[in-house]
């Protein structure tokens, strides 16, 4: 967890996420107390701590409102571990197809990515320094007599190059081709360096469909254990060659024993998993069975455990699910919450309902959020030195019309708003920079917005524009 979460209160956590997300105050509310809730478990002294169990969610609302997002930029203030999975590409137990216990080990990969991520962070320094002097060994390789070691430069005024001993000449060399690395004169230099080759492992058809995907990475972790560690030799720049040593020093200044341990601590105290359309696996009880019904049921039943809290084997140790934070998903158009299992139900305590986006929202989410639209279109524009103006009208007409061919042909949410910008500015961004050159300006009106955009309009099918 980042070191001042635990001072976000659930109002500021609400407003973290108004950065990014227009609307939906009722969800941003409940995500902000579960988040709130895990920090206060952990404050808690007695023994009961480890009986509080999260208040998983369940999310009901059409594609395009904002529920995945949600649940990303929430795990991104908390910083931690998080994978999106969704309920339909899971089978049950016997069928082909990826086992419910595949998003925990999701998790955990996620988790040590983190972890050795911050690990990394605290021996930057130590790596680079070590990566510095393997550099200097391969441009300038040390001079060594027997029973000496490496000496100290003598100062510059007393230095003779007459009566200097090799090591004293060798060094001299070596600090001042340290300084052109430091001063970056040598960035595209080439070098030959040795980097280390994992060897290839192609045990992928071994278990012929019968093992699980524990198994199989731990047995393809036991192989490449005892094949022989292969170095080849690359000539690469400076700058490309730091970047790799530095990597390679990193690690061996990292205990992944510790790594494990942590990351297992962290999935299982703040991990977070999305489960999306979890409404495709609900399904109607006056439906027959057959045809895709077949293991809808089933694959709830084997969430069921999951969200319960279970013992998960994961190639890095077992991770305990206890604790977990569960955000399901689904638009629920067809089938109702009520149409899960009821031991499935009780198992996700909060639900929230997603309000669909109004003009107002689509205005609002063009302009106010740190990643809108219009900021992503003026960023890419700006890397060729054109600048993208939109007046208040324009916007304002682009809210306009993406919600009309929402209501008109299919609710699609804020994803409209991507179709709308695309064909609004595709044939400028086609023009850059061959016809319009660096430094021009373009600013975008609503007359131009009703001209460019009036096609979409006018043509009820818009087959061709529908994501």
């Amino acid at each position: 967890m980042r070191s001042d979460f635990k001072d976000l209160t659930p109002k500021q956590i609400v407003s973290e996420l108004d950065k990014y997300i227009i609307g939906q105050h009722d969800a941003k509310r409940n995500v902000a107390i579960a988040l709130r809730n895990r920090i206060r478990r952990l404050m808690v002294k007695t023994d009961i701590q480890k009986d509080i169990v999260p208040n998983n969610i369940l999310m009901i609302g059409s594609t395009g409102v904002g529920k995945t997002e949600i649940a990303r930029r929430l795990a991104k203030i908390a910083n931690a571990p998080f994978t999106k999975v969704e309920a339909s590409k899971f089978t049950e137990v016997g069928y082909v197809g990826r086992d419910v216990e595949s998003m925990v080990r999701d998790l955990v990969e996620q988790s040590v990515h983190l972890v050795q991520a911050q690990k990394n962070e605290e021996v930057k320094e130590k790596a680079a320094a070590a990566a510095e002097e393997a550099i200097l060994d391969i441009l300038i390789p040390p001079v060594k007599a027997a029973g000496f070691s490496r000496t100290t430069p003598t100062p510059a005024s007393d230095f003779n190059p007459e009566h200097s001993s090799d090591e004293e000449l060798n060094e001299r060399t070596r600090e001042r081709f340290r300084e052109k690395l430091r001063n970056g004169e040598m960035e595209e230099r080439k070098i030959e360096i040795s980097v280390k080759q994992s060897p290839p492992v192609g045990v992928g058809m071994i278990g012929n469909g019968m093992m699980d995907d524990a198994s199989m990475a731990g047995l393809q972790d036991m192989i490449s254990g005892m094949m022989p560690k292969r170095t080849k030799k690359r000539k690469v720049t400076i700058a490309e060659a730091r970047k790799i040593l530095t990597e390679e020093e990193a690690s061996k200044l990292i205990d992944f024993d510790e790594v494990k341990e942590e990351a297992i601590h962290l999935a299982e105290n703040n991990g977070i998993i999305f489960i999306d359309e979890i409404d495709k696996i609900a399904s109607k009880s006056s439906k027959s069975g057959g045809g895709p019904d077949v293991s809808r049921e089933g694959v709830q039943r084997d969430l069921l455990p999951i969200v319960e809290g279970s013992a998960v084997n994961t190639k890095y140790g077992i991770i305990n699910t206890d604790h977990v934070l569960f955000i399901a998903a689904g638009a629920f158009h067809v089938s109702k919450p009520s149409d899960l299992i009821p031991e499935l139900q009780g198992r996700f305590p909060i639900r929230v309902e997603l309000s669909s986006l109004t003009e107002e929202d689509f205005y609002r989410i063009l302009k106010d959020p740190k990643n809108a639209l219009t900021k992503q279109y003026q960023a890419l524009f700006e890397s060729e030195e054109v600048y993208l103006d939109f007046n208040d009208e324009s916007i304002r007409e682009i809210a306009k019309l993406a919600f009309q061919i929402n209501e008109e042909v299919e609710n699609i949410g804020a994803r409209r708003l991507h179709t709308v910008m695309s064909h609004l500015l595709n044939d400028f961004l086609f023009e850059v920079p061959d016809t319009i050159e660096a430094n021009s300006k373009i600013m975008v009106t609503k007359e131009m917005v009703q001209e460019r955009l009036s096609v979409l309009v006018k043509n009820r099918d818009l087959s061709q524009y529908i994501l």
